[in-house]
């Protein structure tokens, strides 16, 4: 038994220098939470060490003792021994430590990288709402740009071209095949913006269908279709939409453009996610104003 205690105190150090060789550099500073974690590491060893050489010593001399259970499955029976003691102190503290966790310690009342990221996110909105609040369509077109590289060019490519139809082109409105796509199977993404959205098959003959869709997706050059007559009730006669009813299909403005980076557009060629999160206000009419600048090339 000596022999073993002697062997577990020399793994105890072993592993306790280990652990400071490894990140003794985090425990030596102010932070109360790295020296508790060191201090807690320090009795979980020094603890298990010695827990595993009482059993393992109780394996070698003790008997089995005690009454036996009335069920026995293949022979196999069970004592009727109580709950170790430590095993219960060890249930009972550990939910002592969980409503300590959650109540004053850790992280609610320290550091967290979580909330200093909040607090420097924070200060950082702030910084720039303060800044840009009131900025010109040439400064949000520069910005805009800046924007578009960073959150939109990895799906729409560089150039805004779609990368080869994987995503919207964003130097065209739309393309003649969206618009029948819409047509036929309606579009309810924007509903924030356009409560009522479009039901599918507002228009039924196949010869008007593909008659609007070439209208429209010509810019509306040239002679207007009678069938558009139903579109223009919801997008106007011009196509440049109607606020809280439908939006422009003619060209990019504003308002179509921050309601689907709020909301996200799933259609012909796929998902679009929503940027609800990612892009403030500012940051919203920057791009809107980028991509207007697009326009048909």
């Amino acid at each position: 038994m000596k022999s073993m205690v002697i062997g577990g105190i020399i793994l105890i150090i072993a592993l306790m220098a280990g652990t400071y060789f490894v990140a003794g550099d985090a425990f030596i500073s102010d932070d109360y939470i790295n020296a508790l974690t060191f201090l807690g590491a320090a009795a979980i060893i020094t603890i298990s060490t010695f827990v595993v050489l009482k059993y393992i010593n109780q394996m070698k001399n003790d008997t089995a003792s005690g009454e036996l259970a009335d069920e026995n499955w293949d022979g196999i029976g069970e004592y009727k021994n109580a709950v170790p003691t430590g095993w219960a102190i060890a249930y009972i503290g550990v939910i002592i430590w969980m409503f300590w966790y959650f109540t004053v310690g850790y992280p609610i009342n320290g550091f967290s990288q979580i909330g200093q990221w909040n607090e420097e996110t924070n200060e950082y909105n702030a910084k720039f709402q303060q800044k840009w609040t009131n900025p010109n369509e040439q400064t949000l077109n520069a910005m805009g740009q800046s924007i578009f590289l960073v959150q939109c060019a990895p799906c729409h490519g560089v150039d805004a071209e779609g990368i080869a139809g994987k995503a919207q082109d964003l130097t065209k409105r739309i393309s003649k095949e969206q618009v029948e796509y819409v047509i036929r199977n309606g579009a309810n993404n924007l509903t924030e913006a356009y409560p009522g959205g479009m039901p599918p098959m507002m228009l039924s003959e196949d010869a008007d269908i593909k008659e609007v869709s070439a209208y429209v997706a010509n810019g509306f050059k040239g002679e207007q279709p009678a069938a558009y007559a139903t579109c223009a009730t919801c997008h106007g006669d011009n196509g440049e939409g109607m606020p809280m009813v439908g939006p422009n299909i003619k060209s990019y403005d504003d308002s179509i453009v921050i309601a689907v980076l709020k909301q996200g557009k799933k259609g012909l060629l796929g998902h679009m996610p929503s940027f609800n999160e990612r892009l403030n206000e500012t940051q919203e009419k920057a791009l809107a104003s980028y991509i207007r600048s697009l326009g048909d090339k």
